[in-house]
């Protein structure tokens, strides 16, 4: 059956790469991603599967389904294709739609006596939004049991940890007053601003080692010879536990208080990023990496223990997930770079897309024949999720 699975994505193989190949000369950064969602979508469509558009209130999300039977286990097969501002595709974003595509047709049109649906769901944004979190917040994601991933990579492998984020943005409100003539008037949102980052600094020497935390000025307040009445700043702080991460907000949430304090200023602060980090399943890491040995995938390597952040940690912290990443450039090279850019149209990055679907798809058929695969792939996350305290 795996053999039938392949050769269906062989079959439609120009097409994929066609598709990858058209996403990425015609790049399209966070949600909006027009031309690329219209020709996932139409080729699903085209497909048998039944395409919502503009789910989730993003325009550019979809879902996509196909059910076999009754019952069954539901897959979920996610794909993102947004592009990096003045970069393009450099993150190999055009590869994960055509990728997922393959897979879910080939299982869609492969003669399987079980139950099963696969549900294609479109994530617009990842590098700037993180809509994934917008999506589960609106619902989605509940209607599956697995999540599936593919990302093209320097290595093929899959990951452990990922770093759940809080991306935050502080604007410290002051007083103005003429910095020479009646400074004591004024009171210094700058000031502030400047007190909060050397907190930070101190807090660094008190925090678990996964904690990362990282700052910038957004806005200075103005010329140096008035006392700035507005200051901003955005905050980026990180852990591979969620735990770290709740106690380094809570502290870093008394560092501003402290700052106004100190000033006698007031403060804003939103939120505008807030990711989990991910509850590995390493049972369903196997799997997929069982299935790419079994195709002779290229430059394999043991798991990522950690990475960076994604919006997919959210989703891999309430369903059970996983992403194959496919090597398609020399081992070492750093996505966001213009190597991966160069190589986004290879015959290595079309391989690439028919592997990617190759692992995802036999994956999948080995859950569908196997209860007790699936049965432990559940229950590995729900014994960490109990575990842990997130």
């Amino acid at each position: 059956m795996k053999k039938e699975l392949n050769r269906g994505i062989d079959d439609i193989s120009i097409e994929l790469c066609e598709i990858s190949d058209k996403i990425f000369d015609t790049p399209e950064v966070g949600l909006q991603e027009v031309i690329a969602s219209d020709i996932l979508t139409k080729m699903l469509e085209k497909n048998g599967f039944y395409v919502e558009r503009g789910i989730a209130s993003l325009p550019t999300a979809f879902k996509a389904v196909y059910e076999n039977g009754v019952g069954g286990p539901s897959f979920g097969l996610l794909c993102e294709y947004d592009a990096l501002e003045n970069l393009g595709h450099a993150c190999g974003h055009h590869m994960q739609g055509p990728s997922i595509l393959g897979a879910a047709i080939a299982l869609k049109n492969l003669d399987v006596e079980k139950p099963f649906k696969i549900v294609v769901y479109g994530t617009p944004a990842e590098e700037t939004a993180g809509s994934k979190v917008q999506m589960l917040n609106e619902g989605c994601f509940k209607d599956i049991d697995i999540a599936l991933m593919m990302h093209a990579g320097p290595n093929t492998t899959t990951d452990i940890k990922s770093l759940a984020l809080r991306k935050i943005t502080v604007c410290f409100n002051g007083k103005s007053a003429h910095a020479a003539i009646k400074p004591e008037a004024g009171r210094s949102a700058l000031d502030a601003l400047l007190l909060t980052f050397n907190a930070v600094e101190f807090l660094r020497e008190h925090v678990p080692s996964d904690v990362k935390m990282h700052y910038t000025v957004l806005d200075a307040g103005g010329p140096a010879n008035a006392v700035p009445s507005k200051a901003k700043g955005n905050f980026y702080l990180r852990a591979y536990e969620n735990a770290h991460l709740d106690d380094v907000f809570n502290r870093f949430n008394d560092i501003i208080k402290g700052a106004c304090l100190m000033t006698s200023t007031t403060f804003d602060m939103s939120i505008d990023k807030a990711i989990n980090g991910k509850i590995p399943v390493l049972r369903l890491n196997e799997l997929l990496m069982d299935n790419a040995k079994a195709l002779e995938a290229p430059q394999i390597s043991l798991p990522r223990e950690r990475t960076g952040s994604t919006d997919f940690g959210s989703v891999m912290y309430e369903v059970p997930g996983s992403c194959i990443r496919v090597a398609f450039v020399p081992e070492g090279t750093s996505s966001h770079s213009q190597e991966y850019l160069d190589n986004g149209k290879t015959p290595l990055a079309h391989d690439a897309v028919k592997l990617g679907a190759k692992v995802l798809a036999g994956s999948i058929l080995d859950m569908i024949q196997s209860d007790e695969l699936l049965g432990e792939i559940k229950s590995e996350f729900i014994m960490k999720k109990n575990e842990v305290s997130w």
